[in-house]
């Protein structure tokens, strides 16, 4: 058989199978699900997405072994972070990680997480890069973004070499709002905002987020933040 009758034939079978879906009692892994039509269901989930921002001029503009380290200590401290408010890191993308939080304090504990990324980068990884490099004048920029929803985790690839593709607004929509600007290093969707609560919303009683209307996505309404909070 030719690798045309391959594709040919998975796409036949994909697209005549019946899902077989199951609701999700904790984020699955890769192994959890078969290649097949084979799905875990959530009623919502958050996903939180963490990206190093402006990375193509950072490996342009600098020596490799340079870009290599920054890439590293950021995604470490936002991995580090994500694992430790509960949240589960489905996948990695280069320059950017992807978490996912299931739960009651879903929204809560994903924002908050991301206010740590925040501190993080500002106050720890960026003061040991300018100890080790005092005349660098680089400064790590970034972008967390984070949606909730209905989300769905089906296994992709070939056998052997596959990982899970997660489906639902809130894995495309959380990532969309990493191309904003960095000056607001947080970015949530309304959804996110209205399960707040004031400890993750108020900041000595004023209100930690500013509203915006996203002319990428509808002009949905939603609201960033320079915030951060301390590790």
């Amino acid at each position: 058989m030719g690798i045309a009758d391959e594709i040919k034939n998975n796409a036949s079978t994909t697209f005549k199978t019946r899902w077989d879906t199951r609701m999700g009692q904790k984020v699955p892994e890769p192994g959890d699900l078969k290649l097949g039509n084979d799905a875990v269901h959530f009623d919502r989930a958050t996903v939180l997405y963490a990206d190093l921002d402006q990375s193509t001029s950072l490996v342009e503009k600098w020596h490799w072994h340079f870009a290599a380290e920054v890439y590293k200590t950021y995604l470490y401290a936002a991995t580090r972070l994500i694992n430790d408010a509960g949240g589960t890191i489905v996948s990695y993308d280069g320059d950017r990680v992807m978490g996912v939080f299931i739960g009651e304090r879903q929204c809560n504990d994903a924002v908050r997480c991301a206010l740590k990324i925040n501190y993080a980068v500002k106050n720890v990884v960026q003061a040991e890069l300018k100890s080790h490099y005092r005349d660098n004048s680089y400064a790590i920029r970034h972008v967390v973004g984070i949606d909730t929803s209905e989300l769905h985790a089906a296994r992709t690839g070939v056998r052997g070499d596959n990982d899970l593709v997660w489906v639902g607004n809130s894995a495309n929509l959380a990532a969309k709002l990493t191309a904003e600007s960095a000056d607001y290093p947080t970015w949530i969707t309304g959804r996110v905002y209205e399960k707040l609560h004031d400890q993750q919303k108020l900041s000595n009683n004023v209100n930690m987020w500013k509203a915006w209307k996203w002319s990428r996505h509808n002009n949905d309404t939603v609201y960033s933040s320079t915030y951060w909070w301390a590790l």
